[in-house]
């Protein structure tokens, strides 16, 4: 009787992924509180999604645009002022394969937003978002990797490196505090917010991964007396993930997801902002596993049923984190006498190219240049500058599956002469890799009596092409071991079309088992 020994493979299979252009819009009525409208100077936002339902054949997205508008007052004494609205959202997604209870990661990010005026006390928002969404699910596959209590039977293995899933986990963390502005100035209105979060990092221990990171916020904002300032401050991000079984040599992938932002004035000091950010933190776990994966088996003397299934699995993981330095100047026309208060910067890839030993990324450097002049009123002027981020010393780097995150690590702005801006730019990219590897295996074994004995000493056969000594030994109920000894064949690899080999009738000897 044919004992099969099993071992488990814990997979996180990709079921779908999705990139898909929604629309988030809304109206707003400007407060009693606040001038008339004459025009607008320049809207910008942030975009979370805070709640995801995965449902059969769909996702459901529901999630917000924070919106900051600035704009020049009609018939009124002030330069600028800023207006804050939030545009609520919610979209279904149609995704084949995926079920209930699979888990979906997201990510959002604005690709434009607007604001027009309707009319003096009423302004139209439309901001254009673009979602990325994966769906995985995970499932657990037991791989027959040894057989006892027959010694006749020859089986093939292949030994394979896999990626097998250690666990998930999440945790949602809330980053608040109350940032502190110039004691000179006593704050008016809150004309522009950015928010992203920087320095990630982890650490293992026992059954926990700590997370880290920071939420680095930008405020500009209006005192009282019209004079516009910038703010930019930090808050430590930090959570515990349990995940059974967890080790430093494993390797995590970790995903923040934004859920909910507040920003305000501090009610009880005019000298400070209150901020309040909703963080959740996923995390998946993985571990490098050495299978010995039963290809193929038979017996020269009983008939062997078995059935074969083909699984999905992941291969040679690996986390990559560069940075790219970008040093340029540009040259902007009417800008002698400004003041540069603030610069919004977003790295966009725009192409991804995968050759040989390299993975090569074309992106865009999008700067938006906030100006001031003498009499406090705002200009804003869009600049790009395209770079190239290049990762090498890979293996067949064409046949990897890859993310790239990429994110502003520092930034510094200096005016020259002549209209030119220097620009130094450090741009982090975090790529996590992986393979994609098809497995054939033996899902069950099922003895049906005894082979028929042949009645031949020995055999003489040709070599056809596509040949192996393996798929030979099978067919006649033979062995490698036998063949290749019978031969003289000391690479069991190499035999050519049209060589004759003995093939010589099975004797009962120890199992053996080819790699």
């Amino acid at each position: 009787m044919i004992e099969a020994q099993r071992e488990n493979l814990n997979i996180n299979k990709l079921i779908a992924e999705r990139k898909e252009i929604i629309l988030a819009e809304g109206d707003m009525i400007v407060p009693d509180s606040k001038p008339d409208i004459l025009n607008t100077i320049g809207t910008s936002g942030i975009a979370s999604i805070y709640k995801k339902e995965v449902q059969s054949e769909k996702v459901r997205l529901d999630g917000t645009v924070n919106a900051y508008i600035m704009y020049m007052p009609d018939g009124a004494d002030d330069t600028v002022r800023g207006l804050n609205t939030s545009v609520d959202f919610s979209e279904s997604l149609n995704v084949p394969n995926c079920q209930e209870g699979m888990n979906a990661i997201s990510d959002v990010k604005i690709k434009s937003i607007e604001a027009k005026v309707i009319n003096g006390r009423k302004i139209g928002i439309k901001a254009t978002l673009e979602v990325n969404l994966k769906i995985y699910s995970n499932d657990n596959v037991e791989i027959i990797n040894e057989v006892q209590n027959e010694d006749d039977v020859q089986i093939l293995k292949e030994d394979l490196k896999l990626n097998s899933l250690v666990g998930t986990g999440s945790t949602k963390i809330y980053a608040k505090d109350n940032i502190q502005i110039d004691n000179m100035d006593n704050l008016a209105e809150i004309l522009q917010a950015q928010v992203c979060l920087v320095d990630k990092d982890i650490k293992i221990s026992y059954n926990k991964v700590l997370t880290k990171a920071e939420a680095e916020i930008k405020i500009m904002y209006l005192t009282e007396d019209n004079r516009i300032n910038v703010v930019t401050y930090k808050i430590p991000v930090v959570g515990f993930i349990d995940i059974p079984d967890v080790s430093e040599e494993n390797i995590c992938d970790v995903n923040y997801e934004i859920k909910n932002i507040i920003i305000k004035p501090n009610a009880q000091d005019e000298h400070s902002i209150y901020v309040e950010i909703e963080i959740e933190v996923t995390c998946c776990a993985y571990e490098e596993k050495q299978i010995n994966l039963i290809q193929d088996m038979y017996s020269p003397t009983q008939n062997l049923n078995f059935e074969k299934k083909q699984i999905t699995t992941m291969t040679s993981k690996q986390n990559i984190t560069g940075v790219k330095q970008i040093r340029e100047k540009i040259n902007m026309n009417d800008i002698e006498g400004l003041n540069l208060l603030d610069v919004e910067t977003t790295p966009v890839i725009i192409n991804e190219n995968k050759i040989n030993t390299k993975i090569m990324y074309e992106a865009e450097l999008n700067m938006k240049f906030i100006f001031e002049n003498s009499r406090k009123q705002i200009n804003v002027k869009d600049a790009k500058i395209p770079f190239e981020y290049t990762i090498e010393n890979l293996q067949n780097g064409e046949s990897l599956n890859t993310n790239c995150d990429m994110g502003i690590k520092s930034q510094d702005f200096i005016i020259q002469d002549g209209g030119d801006i220097s620009c130094n730019v450090d741009v982090q990219a975090d790529t996590s890799m992986y393979r994609t590897a098809n497995l054939n295996m033996i899902d069950s074994i099922v003895e049906d009596g005894e082979r028929e004995e042949q009645d031949y000493s020995l055999v003489i056969y040709v070599v056809k092409k596509g040949d192996t000594l393996w798929n030979i030994a099978k067919e006649f109920g033979s062995t490698v071991d036998g063949i290749a000894r019978t031969n003289g064949i000391e690479d069991r690899n190499k035999i050519y079309p049209g060589q004759k080999l003995y093939i010589p009738k099975f004797e009962k000897i120890s199992e053996k088992a080819y790699e």
